[in-house]
């Protein structure tokens, strides 16, 4: 495949410190922590990441769950995203697959009402994030109606099976097999099939990466016009020497080793060096195969160091377009709305999907 020309949009210089809206929304977010209660759950389960038994493993992931639901829902609660949910026609549709037993994956699609009734327009195929174990598309349909409506998307919200209970590849492949569909399927749709781009944030990010890696092996990287993993889950650092690690990502590889040793593979020994697994595992040859990517990051993001490097070894393989680096913000900063760092990506996004997804490169 021919090298990425990339538009060079986005140097952002770091800020070295968090916002200051982002630092007082922490402080206060740890002042709610410290009564009797939010501390008892936080010792709780500071103790059962130190524990690999199969009981400890089933109470942190109920308890990793509740957490991440009820924390997005408060994020999205914001007013800013109120209203975006009636600028769209919102449907859903299955995905037939077999690779995991009958399944038929649910998919949301937002199609913005000014876009009624056409035909080949462009499309957003996303994975939502919750680190491949939490989390449904449900989650999401505010902020994504909202950029559906801003940038004339139709939007496809995948609503992929969770770790443990499908683990890898067939979680990957839920997401792999949505995109063959939409491409497929692209003039019952109403999508040009040459105006398809995926992403996915966080978890939703390796979900992403890892169905790249399958559209590389099959040779069917064409079916993407452009790929935007954010702040992706992409390889095995967590399981490095913490003392090397930046602050945030000594704060959660423990939890990250559980997360993919226990939850995510279907064989640790088996799959630990397998780009289904860790896509940031993938060789040269194979990254010259990766659809052209623009991989969004944040400056104290946890998974900075390996997404970072994927990018690099991207950009090498001719297929990186751009490696955004949100200043002054923390992983998931796209939902702290209100924020300076929130504003910035949502800028961002919209400028994707003019350039890259709309526009030519």
């Amino acid at each position: 495949m021919s090298r990425v020309n990339s538009k060079n949009l986005f140097n952002f210089k770091p800020a070295g410190k968090l916002d200051d809206d982002i630092a007082a929304m922490y402080k206060k977010m740890e002042e709610g922590a410290s009564n009797q209660e939010a501390k008892a759950v936080t010792d709780k389960m500071a103790d059962l990441l130190g524990r690999e038994d199969e009981e400890a493993n089933k109470e942190y992931l109920e308890m990793f769950r509740s957490m991440c639901g009820s924390m997005v829902l408060s994020m999205l609660s914001n007013p800013v995203l109120e209203g975006w949910e009636e600028r769209v026609l919102t449907s859903s549709i299955t995905v037939p697959t077999k690779h995991d037993g009958q399944f038929d994956v649910p998919v949301e699609v937002y199609t913005p009402k000014q876009l009624e009734g056409e035909r080949m327009r462009a499309a957003y195929v996303y994975a939502h994030g919750g680190g491949a174990v939490a989390m449904s598309a449900a989650h999401m349909n505010k902020h994504l109606s909202k950029y559906a409506a801003d940038n004339d998307l139709v939007v496809f919200n995948v609503d992929y099976r969770l770790a443990p209970e499908t683990k890898c590849p067939n979680n990957i492949k839920d997401f792999y097999e949505a995109i063959k569909y939409v491409h497929t399927n692209a003039e019952a749709l109403g999508i040009d099939p040459g105006k398809i781009c995926i992403g996915g944030e966080s978890g939703g990010g390796y979900i992403c990466l890892g169905a790249m890696v399958l559209l590389a092996e099959n040779n069917e990287s064409s079916m993407v016009k452009v790929a935007v993993p954010g702040i992706p889950m992409t390889d095995d650092y967590c399981f490095s020497d913490p003392l090397a690690m930046t602050v945030e990502e000594r704060q959660q590889h423990l939890m990250m080793r559980k997360i993919w040793k226990h939850y995510i593979a279907a064989d640790w020994e088996e799959q630990k060096h397998n780009p289904h697994l860790f896509p940031g595992k993938s060789s040269e040859e194979l990254l010259e195969r990766f659809p052209p990517t623009i991989m969004l990051e944040a400056e104290f993001d946890f998974y900075i160091t390996e997404a970072t490097r994927l990018a690099g070894r991207l950009r090498r393989a001719g297929r990186l377009l751009e490696l955004v680096v949100i200043p002054g913000s923390p992983h998931g900063v796209g939902f702290f709305t209100g924020t300076k760092g929130c504003e910035l990506q949502w800028t961002v996004m919209d400028t994707i999907a003019r350039e890259y997804i709309h526009g030519e490169f």
